[in-house]
Formats: C-alpha cells, structure tokens, sequence
C-alpha cells in the first residue's frame, strides 16, 4: 500500500476537530428531534416562548459550530493530504514512472478518512454519555414536559458514516489532482538553494541588489531594500497560508470559547460553560500546535544554513515564528467579536420573550483574563518551539 493506517496516525487534528463537530451537534440535533415530540402537550404561553427558544438555539448552535468546524477539517484534511505527497513525491514519481496510473494511486488514500471516522464514532459516542446531564439543564426550571432521550439512526448516518464517505472520496480526488504532475516534478528536489548573506558581509543586502555606478546612484530608490530576514519572513506567510488559518481559527477558538464559557453560568449552566470552555481549548492547542510545529519541520534546512552564517536563535524564531504574531492576535480580536455577536443574538433575538433570561453585556474583565492567558501560552508555545530551532545543526540535515 501507497498509505497506511499508520500513515494517517498524524491525522490527530482532524480526529479532534470532528469529534468537538459532532458532539456538539449530536446533542443539539438530538434535543430537537426529542422536544419536537412534546409540542403537542404545550399549553401555556410561558411553555411556548421557552420551546421556541430552545429550538432556535439548537439550529443556531449546529448551523455555526458544525459549518465552522466541518470547514476547518476540510482545510486540514487538504492540508494533510499535501504535506504526505510533498515528503512522499519521490516514491510515488517512481511509482508513476513505473506506469501505476493516478488513479490507482490515489485510491490508496481513502485512509485519510480514518481520522474522520475515529472521531465523528468518538464524538457520536460521548455525546450520549453527556446526554441525561445536558437534557436535563437544558430544562433544569421544569418549564417543559420530561424529554425522553431517543436514538435517531439517520443522526448515526449523517453524523458519523456519510462524512466518513464524504472526506475519504475528497482525499481520493484531491491526491488525484495533486499527481497530475509529471514524474520528473515529482523525482526532483523542489528545494532550492538560496544565497545567504553571512556577518562578514553584511546581512541588510539582499542578494538581488546590485552595486550602481556613482553616476546611477541617484536612480536608486530611496525606499530601503528588503533585507534577507524581512523577505524570509513574507515569504513565509505567503507560502504557508493553510498554516496562516490554522493559526488564525485556534486564536479564534481560544478567544470566543474562553470568554463564552464565562458567561454560560448566568446564561445557562455550568455543564455548558465546562463543555465549550474544554472543546476551546482543545481545538486551540491542537491548531497551534500543528500549525507551529509543521512551519519548524518544515524550514529545517533553512534554519541550518542561517545558524551557519552566523544568525543567532533569536533571529531565526524571529523570521519564521515571529511573523505568525499579528495573525493571531487578528483571530483572538475576530474571536472576541464572534462571541460577542454571537450571544448578543441568542439574548436579544432568540431569548427575547423569556422574562428571566439576564441583560447580556460585554465582559471587559473577562476578556481582558482570556487576551493575559493567551498571550502566556502563546508565548509559552513559541518559547518550546524556539528551543527546537537551536537544536537544528547542518550535520543532522546533511545526514538525511
């Protein structure tokens, strides 16, 4: 086989991300179908208001997390898939070169839809085991008719078989059209050397400048030139833009769901505010840990040939880590807003004519804690990766 299970054993992100997906929405499409049941024995008006609110939230709560999260594994999924052909190309321009047809090839990666599985089949599961506690808050006040837990098949089928089928058959086609490259694309090392300015001669010139005549100095622009760490560093987040969202969505996560799970207990109960403060911050450090770590592996022999020329550690975590900071605190500012809105909504809207549902207002204190933990761990992440960058030595790269 092109891949194996053990292949995809690096597809923990996916299995994390579908499995908060499907959790989330199995509680929530559960709850529906089980309360559409006792709409015929509603009676009072107060009954009524707090059916429909439930309802909304229920739709709300799927329509969002479970389009947001199925995206994010769809990026992933991609994202996966070419990391494994470019560290793979030269076996499977071999296999090529021998006349194994693309498509032949590309079947093998219908594992890649393992993760899927493992983690929409763990997510399916333990929202059963959170279900008596959560239909239980969820009518805490006794304002409904008791909601029987019920198992509904097509929520198996639509939750955990059919996005199995769906994200294997996108591994198939994506790797499809990925080896719709000529076999000598796929032999030949696509890493090219770059002149790297050492010390001695100075690091501020690019390699492109040319030295001018005295006469021609006065058509020299008088903007300086980009110098060899300023261009590494576009060049990263130009390059690497699957790393650039993934980075983005778990600064997201980490602000909206933080700052979110503080406000469940005066808006609804603590079990909610746990589970959406847990499911954050899972999805935040694996995003980030993912996202980091691959931008390392992946300019290994970049930052040996910078320590060679005399870069300390500090640069090189500067060049390639540094230029990831505006990104997320651009999705820990998006984070904040979405919460924002997002409760604004459920209050203001779907909550309207409940008479005890709390004045919802934004959380200054809160947020505020949530930006101080986030800068810590951030930090904190990039410290460890940094360490790994002064670990990196050209004998190791010259070894592989």
């Amino acid at each position: 086989m092109i891949v194996s299970v053990k292949d995809t054993a690096k597809l923990l992100g996916i299995s994390v991300i579908a499995c908060c997906a499907v959790m989330v929405c199995t509680l929530f499409l559960n709850f529906y179908w089980d309360i559409r049941l006792i709409e015929g024995l509603l009676s009072s008006p107060q009954e009524i208001i707090y059916y429909n609110a439930q309802v909304s939230t229920a739709k709300i709560v799927c329509l969002l997390c479970g389009g947001c999260l199925s995206l994010t594994s769809v990026v992933m999924l991609l994202f996966d898939i070419k990391h494994y052909i470019d560290t793979h190309k030269k076996e499977l321009g071999i296999l090529k070169a021998l006349g194994m047809p693309a498509m032949k090839a590309a079947l093998h990666f219908w594992v890649f839809g393992t993760g899927i599985f493992l983690g929409t089949a763990v997510g399916f599961g333990g929202a059963f085991l959170l279900m008596p506690t959560f239909y239980r808050l969820q009518n805490k006040d006794a304002l409904l008719p008791p909601v029987t837990i019920g198992f509904h098949p097509s929520l198996l089928f639509f939750l955990v078989i059919l996005p199995t089928a769906a994200y294997a058959a996108l591994a198939v086609l994506y790797t499809f059209f990925k080896l719709h490259t000529p076999v000598m694309g796929l032999l030949k090392d696509n890493w090219q050397q770059e002149s790297y300015p050492s010390r001695s001669r100075g690091r501020n010139t690019s390699r492109h400048v040319s030295y001018c005549a005295p006469a021609q100095k006065a058509h020299v622009p008088s903007r300086r030139p980009d110098t060899f760490l300023d261009t590494l560093r576009k060049n990263t987040l130009r390059t690497r833009k699957a790393l650039v969202f993934f980075i983005l969505f778990g600064s997201f996560c980490y602000a909206s769901m933080t700052q979110m799970s503080a406000s469940m207990r005066e808006l609804s109960s603590v079990m909610m505010g746990i589970m959406m403060l847990v499911i954050g911050l899972v999805l935040a450090f694996t995003t980030l840990f993912l996202a980091i770590s691959t931008v390392v592996k992946g300019n290994r022999q970049t930052i040996a040939m910078m320590r060679t020329f005399g870069y300390s550690q500090a640069e090189c975590c500067q060049a390639l880590l540094g230029c990831y900071r505006p990104v997320s605190c651009l999705g820990f500012a998006l984070g904040t807003l979405y919460q924002y809105e997002l409760l604004r909504i459920m209050v203001d809207l779907v909550f309207r004519d409940f008479e005890s549902m709390p004045v919802y207002t934004f959380d200054f204190p809160v947020m505020f804690l949530s930006l101080g933990s986030f800068i810590a761990v951030y930090e904190l992440m990039m410290y460890r990766y940094s360490r790994r960058i002064g670990k990196i030595s050209v004998k190791e790269i010259m070894l592989e």
